[in-house]
């Protein structure tokens, strides 16, 4: 059980729902761990008042916040500075609140990557398939984009998957904008990077009929999905969100404390965690 007094510093999650985070479990367990006076607190943010609350980031002294959908790209005018990897990324997902001054970071990307390799899932010369275009699409993208053979994109507004692909073809030009996904059989690796899937009523990101055996389908959501039972059922490779949950989590536990956290007391308290 974690004791609060005067001197714990808050950390937490801005997003909208938040019923469904299991970052709580992780980074208490990790402050309990190092045996740190630091807690951390899932907080429901509207959209319509999420200028209020970064300001409440100052206003209470927090130490500093995770940012979710659907903050992480309109979060980033409030604040006083974003450093260079989540400028280039168009999305933050970390704030640090340093002697009063907002910064805002982006470890979503490195995280993914992480829980690739953890995998042993290989993207150099793939084609890859991610859809969505919100702020996670963008985090993984920035990442994927500089190390796979072609990446493509595809969201149902069309307007916001050419942003982004604008965006990520400044970094290097192999980034395209796809309008159908009937031929959803032509990619190595196919990324949800939607909400959908976070309720068992949600329909499918793509169809999965035609999935081959020599596919990957990854689901950023932290649990095994309807998508990713489907892709298993055809024989595909499938990985889920908790990988990268747990090391973007593990690169903000590090910018919040100084200190680096034990990754498996982590992992273990996300495997004990119920959704």
């Amino acid at each position: 059980m974690i004791e609060i007094n005067g001197r714990t510093k808050i950390t937490g999650l801005f997003g909208y729902p938040v019923e469904h985070t299991l970052s709580p479990a992780m980074h208490n367990s990790a402050f309990k761990s190092l045996g740190l006076d630091y807690c951390y607190i899932p907080f429901l943010v509207h959209p319509d008042y999420l200028e209020d609350a970064v300001k409440a980031i100052k206003a209470l002294n927090i130490c500093g916040v995770n940012v979710t959908v659907p903050h992480k790209e309109k979060v980033i005018k409030f604040l006083d500075e974003i450093n260079e990897e989540a400028s280039s990324i168009g999305a933050v997902n970390t704030i640090v609140n340093t002697n009063g001054r907002l910064i805002g970071y982006n470890t979503d990307g490195r995280g993914f990557i992480k829980s690739l390799s953890e995998s042993g899932i290989s993207i150099e010369g793939k084609d890859i398939l991610i859809v969505g275009a919100g702020g996670a699409s963008r985090a993984i993208s920035y990442y994927l984009s500089q190390k796979t053979k072609k990446l493509y994109l595809y969201n149902r507004n069309k307007d916001r998957a050419e942003k982004l692909v604008q965006d990520m073809n400044k970094i290097r030009n192999n980034v395209s904008s796809i309008e159908d996904i009937s031929n959803i059989e032509k990619f190595h690796i196919i990324i949800n990077a939607t909400p959908l899937g976070l309720k068992k009523e949600d329909t499918l990101p793509f169809d999965t009929a035609s999935l081959r055996r020599d596919q990957t389908v990854c689901d950023l959501i932290y649990k095994k999905t309807r998508l990713l039972e489907e892709a298993s059922q055809k024989g595909c490779a499938t990985l889920d969100g908790k990988g990268m949950l747990l090391w973007q989590g593990v690169f903000a536990f590090e910018l919040w404390t100084g200190k680096k956290p034990g990754v498996e007391v982590m992992r273990n308290a996300l495997l004990k965690a119920k959704t």
